[in-house]
């Protein structure tokens, strides 16, 4: 493992750590995973791109990395309050399905458009509806252990006897008392002590279809459980890092650290990581709010808000651009530019890829500069908008000795083109999508480009200019930049 030292921002401690994992070369990571009731939005897009980068980075480094990230498919309440309908279940009535059959179609959906964001699979891929005993075993020990109460059916946690051992609000930084005087006053709130406790267990009412029995009532576990109890039962008692959502800090991290040590007596999670939100028009994307966009939406462009359609790996660059605890406001602009960044890096790459090497120009040790400064970058919390900028210094290069200024021996060239394709495909997880899958296709054809330009050359220097210029404007109108340098001709689409 490259020895490298790798801080974190800890939510937890509000402030960056350096990166000691538990186990010496093992990392246990739960990232909170959609609730499957609609198609993914961009504000999913960001936790599956900042954790997938996370999660590569990991590996990179030699850990051996179990990512887990779970599928809330059951007892979501609206407004994630302890009262109202399930969504799943609410959209299952109105489309008059099987509340499975729509999660099952929303998990595939989302599973779609991770893929296509370049979002590697986590290890584990746990569902609530499937880890129903460990959520009861769950309340159960928190129950024994004094820190809950059963009230008609359902189950609550108790904030204040929790409060009185321990700190609720460790997170958030919130106190009970502030809590208890902003909590909405909400039906059925005369079943808890106070308005800050959360639920556990809930009673499903008569006409609540995803229900199981339990101790104290047919139910469903309340929201904040399935985390922890699954986190638990892949990572064990403690692991390395969870993550999510800045939203998510309050309430469901919190709680989530509250049911921890009211079953266990210590705390699970050593590093808390959260990604900022994407807004827009400032205000946060999302379903409850109805301003979202989907991505499938983004790959069409069939949304009233947007001016073209943006690919997937367009929009995974967006948000790489931003580090990610930093707040991403969606605009066309900024997609359009993004689309034109990932163009530059790309050409740039294909540019290395072509240039002729020269026996004198930038060494090995150029690329060994950038590599180490990408490092850099990526050790300081993972700051890939830093890591995107020296790929772009790259690329000055690269056009520089495309123009004839600048040269890169063969073994410099070859070593820049092993850091740019590192950080820009293995880490950063960009692809060339145009080439991706077609490779032999992408071949022949820059074969075919390559060959008309050395006839081109060979008219050239017979000074038969008419088919010289003819080539190069029929290039030209094919949407091909020819440049003619002291080396050659260059070409970029």
């Amino acid at each position: 493992m490259k020895p490298h030292q790798l801080l974190i921002y800890n939510t937890l401690s509000r402030q960056k750590e350096r990166f000691r994992p538990l186990t010496e070369g093992r990392v246990g990571m739960y990232v909170c995973g959609p609730t499957v009731y609609g198609d993914p939005h961009l504000g999913h897009a960001r936790p599956a791109i900042t954790f997938d980068l996370l999660f590569r980075y990991l590996q990179h480094l030699g850990y051996k990395v179990r990512y887990v990230r779970n599928i809330t498919d059951v007892g979501h309440l609206e407004h994630d309050a302890d009262e109202g309908d399930d969504k799943i279940q609410k959209k299952a009535k109105l489309e008059a399905l099987e509340p499975m059959e729509v999660a099952q179609y929303y998990t595939n959906r989302y599973h779609e458009a991770m893929a296509a964001l370049g979002c590697l699979p986590p290890s584990i891929e746990p569902h609530a509806t499937g880890h129903i005993i460990e959520q009861e075993e769950l309340v159960k020990q928190i129950l024994r252990n004094g820190f809950a109460y059963e009230s008609n059916g359902s189950v609550y946690f108790d904030v204040e006897a929790y409060n009185q051992k321990h700190r609720y609000g460790i997170l958030s930084g919130r106190n009970l008392e502030d809590i208890k005087d902003k909590s909405r006053a909400l039906a059925g709130t005369d079943e808890k002590h106070n308005q800050a406790d959360f639920a556990l267990w809930k009673r499903a009412q008569p006409q609540h279809i995803m229900r199981w029995p339990s101790p104290w009532s047919d139910g469903f576990p309340g929201w904040h459980c399935e985390c922890t109890a699954m986190g638990r039962k892949y990572l064990g008692d403690h692991f390395d890092i969870h993550g999510g959502g800045m939203d998510l800090v309050f309430p469901h991290h919190e709680c989530e650290i509250a049911q921890a040590v009211a079953s266990q007596g210590e705390p699970m999670v050593k590093y808390w990581m959260h990604n900022n939100m994407i807004t827009i028009e400032g205000q946060k994307m999302g379903k409850s709010l109805g301003n979202f966009i989907t991505l499938f939406e983004f790959f069409t462009g069939q949304h009233a808000k947007l001016t073209a359609a943006y690919s997937p790996m367009t929009i995974r660059f967006f948000i790489l651009q931003a580090h990610y605890r930093s707040t991403v406001d969606f605009s066309n602009e900024a997609l359009a530019a993004s689309q034109k960044g990932l163009e530059r890096l790309l050409d740039g790459l294909k540019t290395l890829e072509r240039l002729a090497p020269k026996a004198e120009g930038l060494t090995e040790a150029y690329a060994e500069d950038v590599e180490k400064k990408c490092y850099e970058a990526m050790d300081d919390d993972l700051n890939s908008p830093i890591v995107i900028s020296h790929l772009f210094d790259a690329c000055r290069q690269i056009n520089q000795a495309a123009d004839g200024k600048v040269a890169f021996t063969a073994a410099g060239r070859e070593r820049l083109l092993q850091v740019m394709r590192t950080f820009a495909f293995d880490i950063l997880g960009l692809k060339d999508e145009a080439a991706d899958g077609n490779a032999a296709r992408e071949q022949a054809f820059s074969g075919a480009v390559d060959l008309l330009l050395d006839i081109r050359a060979k008219a050239k220097a017979a000074k038969d200019w008419a088919t010289s210029d003819q080539i190069r404007d029929r290039l030209a109108a094919l949407g091909f930049e020819v440049k003619d340098t002291k080396d050659g001709a260059t070409w970029k689409l």
